[in-house]
C-alpha cells in the first residue's frame, strides 16, 4: 500500500507483527487491541529518519517537541480504557495521530483536543489520507469540550499534576477516564470511574514517562 510518499511494505507489516508478539508478551491481552496495531502503520505517524525503528517499543521525538508514545503505553492505556463500539472518546493530546488512529480502529467515535497548531494541522491530513475520521479541535485540553459531552471516555496522552475537574464534568455517569497524573519526571496511570454526578472511584496502574499536560494553546 502507498500512502502519499511512503509505503506501508511486507516488511513493515512483519515488523508489526513482531512488535505485536512483544506487546502480547508484556500483557496486553485483547486481540482486538492487537489487530488494530497490525492494521496502523506506525512508521507512518513518524518522522522519516525514525522509519526503520519505528517498530521499536520506544517513544520517539515528533514536531513541536513532542512524542510518539511507546506502543506499549499505546496499548496499555487503551487496554485500560476498554473502548466499545459507538463509545465517544474525548482525547486530550492529539500529537502525532497514531493513538486516535487506533481509537478509531476500535470503532470509536473520537473527538482530539491538540494545542500545538502544528500537530493540529498535520495530524489531521495524515489521518484523513488513511481513512479516518476524528472530530479535531485546537485548543486547550484541561477545558475538554463541553459542548459535545458527555464522553464515554476520556484519554489523556500527557502527564498532568493532578485531574482537571471539567474533564471529569465531561465523562459521562458510567464513563472512564485513563490520565497519567505525577510530576514532570513521573507519572502514575489512573483511571477515574465515574460512578454518578458526585462519586468516583480512582486505581492507579503503574509508572510511566510522558510529556507535561500544558495549559493553553500555541501558534508555532
Amino acid at each position: 500500500m502507498a500512502i502519499g510518499n511512503f509505503d506501508d511494505t511486507f516488511r513493515h507489516k512483519g515488523l508489526r507483527r513482531k512488535l505485536i508478539d512483544e506487546l502480547r508478551k508484556k500483557g496486553i491481552a485483547d486481540e482486538r487491541i492487537l489487530c488494530a496495531f497490525d492494521r496502523v502503520p506506525r512508521h507512518l505517524f513518524m518522522d522519516s529518519s525514525f522509519v526503520e525503528m519505528a517498530y521499536q517499543d520506544k517513544a520517539f521525538p515528533i514536531a513541536a517537541g513532542q512524542t510518539i508514545s511507546q506502543p506499549y503505553t499505546v496499548a496499555f492505556m487503551t487496554q485500560l480504557l476498554n473502548i466499545k463500539p459507538h463509545d465517544k472518546v474525548l482525547e486530550v493530546g492529539t500529537g502525532s495521530g497514531y493513538q486516535a488512529a487506533i481509537l478509531s480502529e476500535l470503532g470509536a467515535k473520537v473527538y482530539s483536543i491538540e494545542r500545538q497548531k502544528e500537530l493540529y494541522l498535520s495530524c489531521q491530513h495524515l489521518l484523513k489520507t488513511l481513512g479516518y475520521n476524528p472530530l479535531f479541535f485546537f485548543g486547550d485540553g484541561y477545558l475538554g469540550k463541553p459542548s459535545y459531552a458527555p464522553f464515554d471516555k476520556v484519554i489523556v496522552t500527557a502527564g498532568a499534576p493532578s485531574v482537571p475537574p471539567l474533564l471529569v464534568e465531561q465523562l459521562a455517569v458510567g464513563g472512564r477516564m485513563v490520565i497519567p497524573i505525577g510530576s514532570t519526571s513521573s507519572q502514575v496511570m489512573t483511571t477515574i470511574d465515574k460512578l454518578s454526578s458526585t462519586e468516583v472511584t480512582i486505581r492507579e496502574h503503574g509508572s510511566f514517562i510522558f510529556v507535561p499536560m500544558l495549559k493553553g494553546t500555541t501558534n508555532k
